[in-house]
């Protein structure tokens, strides 16, 4: 018993000549895995226009029934995604969400990703459902806005063609 107290002890003393671990938060912000699944963002194309094209199959897969997303037509004159339809509501309620990741692999335009920003907190539960304003990441350009106009067929497939690496 006195050879478990004393190594005990000399654990103890070791543990003392360390530095601490404490990161102080508010100014030091740690650095999150790369596997880290965080707030979410609905993502854009270069041009500006929103990847999200409406289909809602993250709603399908989502476990928690945490998102909702409402569905309409693009026109000629005002052009929001690619496709024939996009996103004209999308909320998530963060408050039901449990981060698992199903809405990023269900979506095939890739426009859902949960990032790396951990900082969520509410103080009214109104807060806690992100609209679709809240998730759209920031405009590549300062020019560039959602609608845009566009010539009449320059747009017709909801998910961009993919290259054969083999031609």
């Amino acid at each position: 018993m006195l050879k478990e107290l004393g190594r005990g002890l000399v654990t103890t003393f070791k543990m003392l000549l360390e530095g601490p671990v404490t990161t102080q938060y508010p100014e030091e912000k740690r650095q999150v895995r790369p596997r880290f699944r965080g707030r979410h963002v609905l993502k854009r194309y270069e041009n500006g226009l929103e990847k999200c094209i409406g289909c809602s199959l993250c709603a399908a897969a989502c476990p928690a029934d945490a998102i909702f997303v409402e569905a309409s037509e693009n026109t000629d004159e005002e052009r929001f995604s690619p496709g024939d339809r996009y996103a004209s509501t999308y909320e998530i309620n963060m408050l039901r969400c449990i981060y698992c990741g199903f809405c990023e692999d269900a979506c095939p335009t890739e426009a859902i990703v949960l990032g790396d920003n951990y900082e969520l907190s509410f103080t009214d539960r109104r807060d806690a459902i992100y609209t679709k304003d809240t998730l759209l990441e920031a405009v590549p350009s300062s020019e560039m806005t959602t609608p845009q106009k566009v010539e009449p067929g320059l747009y017709t497939r909801s998910v961009p063609q993919m290259e054969n690496p083999r031609d």
